[in-house]
């Protein structure tokens, strides 16, 4: 079975989409980080700034920390470049639009 991020079916959940970004993080899939990304703020994030982040680390785990229907918080552990272990911690928005979710912000 292919893996959500390549595109075999949409995401059934804001969790889900939550999960398969950071697995696109994980393999340098800036493409689907900006299509997933909700219109109305795409042209906040820069595919080449975002696959240069995502290559620089190394992307080690997620912790779900809560979800509700539309939210999700998290932590992602990686390594930096300097091999310093790093975490990520997001309150994520997520916007169902036409039947697909999408990634609108978070707060650091």
């Amino acid at each position: 079975m292919r893996t959500l991020y390549k595109g075999s079916k949409y995401a059934p959940t804001a969790e889900t989409l939550m999960r398969s970004r950071y697995s696109a993080f994980a393999t340098g899939a800036a493409d689907y980080l900006v299509n997933t990304t909700h219109s109305s703020k795409r042209k906040l994030h820069n595919k080449s700034e975002i696959l240069a982040w995502s290559q620089l680390n190394q992307w080690l785990r997620l912790e779900i920390l809560a979800v509700t229907e539309t939210t999700v918080t998290f932590n992602a552990y990686y390594l930096d470049e300097n091999l310093k272990a790093q975490i990520h911690y997001e309150h994520s928005t997520f916007k169902l639009e036409n039947g697909k979710w999408f990634y609108v912000d978070g707060v650091y």
